[in-house]
């Protein structure tokens, strides 16, 4: 059976090189949702760890997803960013004086996983996007964005053969993110005077940032008792520094757009309901965003660099091949941290948060 990390030692090198990355992120993390141009997101447990909780009704040893399987899987997100901040400090005179921008977002993400063998993996992932965004005083005046965004291949390796006796184990991934979507889709608005402006939308909403990217993430969990801790997250590197794009501002720093890094990660536990082997709930921490710099290539050009932090709660219902997932982020700390065309410029911009966040998916395995 073919297995690309057979020996120990290749096993550890590459996990290895997965926590460098991850250990060598920039001084300044940032992670969020809105105006801050967030598109990744990071799965809670892998099909090992859910085993972990439940095994009714499963052979010993079979998983989720056993050796030549195929497991397909549409989640849905919404989120609503309106709280404009500075750093910390929410901007509430936006509200009072309507000036609040507001992105209203729907993200679809269909992939599909083939499981080589017990312990290595390909997942292939498309989103849709339907996005608009428009001013609290001009309602009526709105910018739209749909379509497939940036597609990506990631291949992870358990680095223990699974299920392990201890309860526990660790998966590594890497991967590419190719840029199919759309990043300077356009639309014309109407002024106030009644004249008429072809511009791009704003790079929040854009279904995708134009450049190749490398993707590192890992998952871990520890069975105790009856409650399994786990521990995700997910960086995305791009390379690239500007996508060509003409943002539109004023600022000669800020003029084109920027083709930023963006992260996620979720640490919690997990627990069945008593009496109950299908039904468990969640609880954790969330963390996504957009650094202010990049780990590799230039950092220049239009962003909105920032951070949320949110308490996730969530439930997971397996039935048969079926599993169903219900999170609702609710943030805690919202921070918008400065780019690199602020610090040159000596300033500091804004963006807009949401309150929450919904998040549902289904997975089926075949």
């Amino acid at each position: 059976m073919f297995n690309p990390f057979r020996s120990q030692a290749a096993r550890f090198w590459f996990a290895g090189i997965a926590m460098l990355v991850w250990l060598c992120l920039p001084a300044q993390p940032a992670f969020a949702q809105g105006c801050v141009a967030s598109r990744e997101g990071t799965c809670i447990t892998g099909s090992h760890e859910m085993n972990s909780v439940w095994a009714a009704g499963q052979s010993a040893g079979e998983s989720w997803l056993s050796p030549r399987r195929w497991e397909v899987e549409v989640d849905y997100r919404y989120f609503h960013s309106h709280r404009h901040f500075i750093g910390a400090e929410e901007q509430k005179i936006r509200a009072l004086n309507r000036s609040e921008v507001n992105n209203i977002v729907h993200l679809m993400n269909v992939a599909a996983t083939y499981e080589v063998n017990p312990r290595f993996s390909l997942s292939l992932s498309a989103p849709f996007y339907f996005s608009q965004r428009y001013g609290q005083s001009t309602p009526d005046n709105r910018t739209h964005a749909y379509g497939i965004g940036d597609i990506t291949l990631v291949g992870r390796t358990w680095l223990f053969h699974n299920p392990s006796e201890s309860r526990r184990n660790i998966a590594v991934g890497f991967g590419i993110k190719l840029p199919t979507g759309a990043y300077d889709v356009t639309n014309t608005t109407t002024s106030a005077s009644g004249g008429t402006t072809t511009r791009a939308v704003d790079q929040s909403i854009q279904p995708g940032d134009g450049g190749y990217g490398i993707i590192a993430d890992f998952q871990a969990y520890k069975a105790v008792k009856r409650v399994t801790l786990y521990a995700s997250g997910s960086y995305l590197s791009n390379p690239r520094g500007t996508n060509g794009v003409q943002t539109g501002r004023s600022r000669p720093s800020e003029a084109i757009m920027s083709v930023a890094d963006q992260y996620a990660y979720r640490a919690g536990g997990i627990a069945p309901f008593p009496k109950m082997n299908t039904l468990v709930w969640s609880l954790g921490i969330r963390g996504e965003g957009v650094p202010s710099k990049d780990l590799i290539g230039s950092s220049e050009g239009f962003r909105r660099p920032g951070y949320i932090l949110s308490v996730d709660p969530g439930l997971i219902y397996t039935k048969g091949h079926n599993r169903w997932t219900f999170n609702a982020p609710i943030p805690f700390r919202r921070v918008r941290t400065r780019s690199v065309p602020d610090i040159l410029d000596n300033r500091h911009g804004d963006a807009a948060f949401a309150d929450y966040t919904i998040m549902v998916s289904y997975s089926r395995h075949f």
